[in-house]
């Protein structure tokens, strides 16, 4: 293992085989690579953990006790034995493209007052269809003008001081909803940042209107809770106004095909596009 890690990468997996390879091998393919990446098992049945031990680098570890705990247990687990000062978050059916932690890194180190970054993501299937971009504003004050509406800010694409994750950590009972329930914590007493630039390429499949429901019935009584117990009785009353909206605009979506109520995703330009064909090409040249 590297003597000292600038960057601890925490990414989670359960029963992930068919993704694992192309997520691990965006990491390898960084510009960056002063890193170690901690695989968290939760509990995996197939051929994760496989996987992750074909690839022959001390940087990667594979850490496995065989029990389903849920995402924020095992992102904490990571935290617990991260050695790097930053701490990143990767999901295993996503791709980092290569430039990813150099440009992170770069931007937490010139402003020390910075405490999370996050990037705009392209949004793609498992069928590799590009569905659009998620953007991210830049600004602290904008990215958290509206808490009740969510933080507009993507989780997988998330670099932040590993002593500010440590100070605020992810809460189990939150699972579905972990990311805004921290940030909803946190935000106050903290500075976040925005990079224009597409770091993350997330898989975003259609999900069915149970799961899209039951996230939100999540974050909807994590938000709630939270507020009351910081007694934000205003968050409280516009966020149960909203959420019913919301899901009324995923019904529609969901059974009508109507996308007029929900967020809009920005189309990809040129450069965006020959970026994500070339992280394709570095990656299957990485699995050969």
């Amino acid at each position: 293992m590297i003597a000292t890690p600038l960057v601890t990468i925490g990414l989670p997996v359960y029963n992930a085989q068919r993704t694992l390879a192309e997520a691990i091998a965006s990491v390898l393919g960084q510009t960056y690579q002063n890193w170690e990446l901690l695989i968290l098992d939760d509990g995996s049945s197939d051929a994760s953990g496989r996987i992750a031990g074909s690839f022959q680098d001390a940087r990667i570890r594979w850490i496995s006790d065989g029990q389903n705990k849920g995402i924020s247990w095992r992102l904490n687990q990571a935290l617990d034995l991260a050695r790097g000062e930053y701490f990143c978050r990767m999901d295993a059916d996503d791709l980092s493209f290569p430039q990813r932690l150099q440009t992170q890194v770069c931007a937490l180190q010139a402003d020390a007052s910075i405490d999370l970054v996050a990037s705009s993501v392209m949004t793609f299937t498992s069928g590799l269809e590009i569905t659009g971009v998620i953007e991210v504003a830049s600004d602290h004050a904008v990215i958290c003008a509206r808490p009740w509406n969510g933080f507009h800010f993507p989780h997988p694409s998330w670099m932040g001081k590993t002593s500010w994750f440590r100070q605020f950590r992810y809460v189990s009972q939150a699972d579905g909803a972990e990311d805004q329930h921290l940030l909803y914590r946190a935000y106050a007493r903290s500075r976040f940042h925005g990079i224009s630039e597409v770091l993350l390429a997330y898989r975003d499949d259609r999900q069915s209107f149970r799961k899209l429901l039951s996230r939100r019935l999540r974050f909807w009584r994590v938000f709630v809770t939270e507020a009351c117990r910081q007694r934000r009785y205003r968050d409280v009353l516009i966020v149960s106004m909203r959420q019913p909206a919301k899901i009324a605009a995923d019904l529609l979506f969901m059974f009508g095909g109507v996308r007029a109520a929900r967020n809009r995703l920005a189309q990809p330009g040129e450069r965006q596009l020959a970026a994500w064909h070339a992280l394709r090409e570095s990656i299957r040249s990485r699995q050969v």
